[in-house]
């Protein structure tokens, strides 16, 4: 999926843009915006879930559950 927002104002480190249609106001880190990046300036972001990622944050947070699980098991 593919979106756009427009960057508002600059507030420290911190950028406000306006995203969507609606103007959605997202509070973003301003150093992962791109070099140079301006109020005004309209963005482009691309968002696709990482199914790997996912897949490998579950299987940890299962393995940590159970551990856990067992520890208390065993006290």
């Amino acid at each position: 999926m593919r979106i756009q927002a427009v960057i508002d104002r600059f507030e420290g480190n911190k950028a406000v843009l306006l995203v969507g249609d609606d103007e959605e106001q997202v509070v973003w880190p301003r150093h992962i915006l791109p070099i140079g990046a301006k109020e005004g300036d309209i963005l482009c972001i691309d968002l696709q879930v990482d199914s790997e990622a996912t897949a490998i944050a579950k299987t940890e947070a299962e393995s940590l559950l159970k551990q856990i699980l067992e520890k208390n098991q065993e006290a």
